[in-house]
């Protein structure tokens, strides 16, 4: 009799240890371990626990991929604004080089003028 209570307990302490946080899908279904040896007992206990553990390892997978999915995302946003930034700044200096060669122009035109009178 004390063998069953103190397996009874063991399994029953088993099931409850370890097991950390649990997730929507990860729920603590009770085992009903009247009937079972200690061996039977303790199986079902570390089978559901094992269960457990996939489906946490299976929601943290699950978080880690949406968060690299997240990166991936930023960083795509983050080297369009680059090409962006590059295309703007070839845009001011091709401005630039238009706006030097029409001041030189315009003082080659006046200093032809000036030259003529």
């Amino acid at each position: 009799m004390k063998k069953v209570v103190f397996g009874s307990a063991l399994a029953v302490g088993l099931l409850f240890s370890g097991v950390g946080q649990s997730s929507a899908n990860s729920q603590i279904q009770p085992i009903d371990i009247q009937g079972m040896d200690l061996e039977s007992a303790l199986q079902a206990v570390q089978s559901q626990r094992a269960q457990l553990l996939e489906n946490q390892l299976k929601d943290q997978l699950e978080v880690v991929q949406q968060r690299n999915q997240q990166l991936v995302d930023l960083n795509t946003q983050q080297m369009d604004m680059l090409r962006f930034q590059s295309m703007n700044n070839k845009r001011n200096e091709a401005f630039d080089v238009m706006t030097n060669f029409a001041k030189k122009m315009q003082d080659s035109r006046s200093s032809i003028i000036g030259n003529m009178r």
